[in-house]
């Protein structure tokens, strides 16, 4: 498995992913510890199954489509129900890395990606 640099469809910013359980034949939970460097994060994004997340250092961000924007630090778990839009990354001058766990469908898939959070976007976030 290894770490992979995070594709730039689905990050803004330097991202790494450390695979800790990809699905398999029969087993359909993928798990992932993912090192956000300071400022950079998801883009809008869904999962089939849902997602949860579990910060193990760092502050970071998270928010749900329509929702509050959230600090997240160590300890923190957030759930996203199934299909819903969110995304999450790392604060403002913030490293962050959390363990990110979901189930694929049936045709292998664990997200649909979407829009990117803009500069202008994360920066009013920030401001926050």
């Amino acid at each position: 498995m290894g770490v992979i640099p995070g594709p730039s469809d689905w990050f803004t910013g330097t991202v790494l992913i450390d695979t800790i359980v990809a699905p398999t034949e029969g087993v359909h939970i993928s798990a992932s510890s993912v090192h956000f460097t300071p400022g950079a994060r998801t883009a809008r994004h869904t999962h089939p199954h849902g997602q949860t997340i579990y910060v193990i250092e760092g502050i970071g961000l998270a928010q749900q489509e329509g929702g509050p924007i959230e600090v997240i630090r160590p300890g923190d778990r957030v759930t996203f129900a199934p299909g819903e839009n969110h995304w999450h990354g790392a604060a403002p001058g913030r490293f962050m890395t959390h363990i990110a766990m979901v189930e694929v469908d049936e045709a292998g898939s664990a997200a649909t990606w979407g829009e990117h959070v803009t500069d202008e976007q994360y920066a009013a976030v920030a401001a926050n």
